[in-house]
């Protein structure tokens, strides 16, 4: 590192892929069909919400968040990375990677964002349940909504802030993807309030945990106390369909932030848990939330149902206009 680089035009590389030749084709095949699946999920539940007005609630209106921030998640890093595999060409603009980065992070922090909204959500509906139509009003939901993405986008958009038009004395990135971490190890300039603020962002991934368990603790203890056997299978399913996606969420982040902070860190463990973030979240969201949420998963099936009727409908009144003529 005894060179300084100008970052208006120099080119990144980002870490190597390592695919046999041989493997080429078929790991931009199951890359892309990867990238599709996550695209035909989630726009499935997105389009399910927006054309079912019976979904039209506080719940799944939150829940509209997640496969909007996953889609967008996975569009920062899947078209590029399968690209790269075909070319074999990792090398990456320096302001394409800072906008890699800048959209990773927010897709990470607003899940855990739109997590916690749809645990309070919930915990109003079934802890509160006289209050819900007062304090889950449209005004209110709206508010949430956007004091969401607000602090997202100014959290990360700080974060990011402090790494842009710094002097790079490296074009390593040691990530199959531009992030925060793989950016500041580029710099050759003092890095500590860079640091210190990365780790308060990290330490701010304790709040999460600790008022999820929170409400599903206040939601169990109330459903039990009722004794009520629907309401409380209800609870239960929904706070294990919402504890499986976050756990899923949390583990990822952890793994990819301590494979990052720790310099021993084998890069393959680095690559695996950077790519399980990107990957497995979009995945298992619409999977989870559409095979576990009743009301979501009606919908559908009535609606390819009713596609279905339609079509064979249109297809006997071509026949029987055929016969006619």
């Amino acid at each position: 590192m005894d060179s300084n680089f100008s970052i208006y035009t120099t080119s990144l590389t980002l870490d190597p892929l390592d695919i046999p030749p041989s493997h080429i084709f078929s790991t931009f095949l199951i890359g892309t069909l990867t990238y599709c699946a996550i695209l035909v999920f989630n726009l499935t539940i997105i389009l399910t919400i927006i054309f079912n007005r019976k979904l039209h609630k506080p719940m799944y209106i939150l829940l509209f968040n997640m496969p909007v921030n996953d889609i967008m998640g996975s569009t920062v890093i899947f078209p590029q990375l399968v690209s790269s595999i075909l070319s074999q060409n990792r090398y990456i603009s320096y302001s394409a990677c800072f906008v890699q980065a800048l959209l990773a992070h927010v897709y990470g922090v607003g899940s855990f964002l739109i997590l916690i909204a749809m645990a309070y959500d919930r915990y109003i509906a079934i802890c509160c349940p006289l209050k819900y139509n007062t304090l889950m009003t449209p005004n209110n939901l709206l508010k949430i909504i956007t004091i969401m993405w607000t602090i997202d986008f100014t959290m990360i958009g700080l974060l990011l802030a402090l790494n842009y038009n710094k002097k790079i004395c490296s074009t390593k990135i040691v990530d199959i993807f531009c992030n925060n971490p793989s950016l500041m190890k580029l710099i050759c300039e003092d890095i500590q309030p860079n640091n210190y603020y990365g780790l308060f962002i990290i330490a701010l991934l304790i709040v999460p945990l600790l008022l999820v368990t929170f409400t599903y603790i206040q939601i169990l203890m109330t459903v039990v106390i009722k004794r009520q056997s629907d309401a409380k299978s209800k609870a239960i399913q929904t706070c294990g369909t919402h504890l499986i996606v976050f756990l899923c969420l949390e583990f990822c982040a952890v793994c990819v932030l301590l494979a990052h902070r720790f310099e021993a860190a084998s890069p393959n463990l680095r690559r695996a848990t950077g790519a399980s973030v990107m990957i497995f979240p979009p995945i298992v969201n619409p999977l989870v939330y559409g095979l576990k949420t009743k009301e979501i998963r009606q919908s559908i099936i009535l609606f390819f149902y009713n596609n279905i009727s339609i079509q064979k409908q249109n297809d006997k009144i071509k026949r029987i206009r055929n016969q006619l003529q």
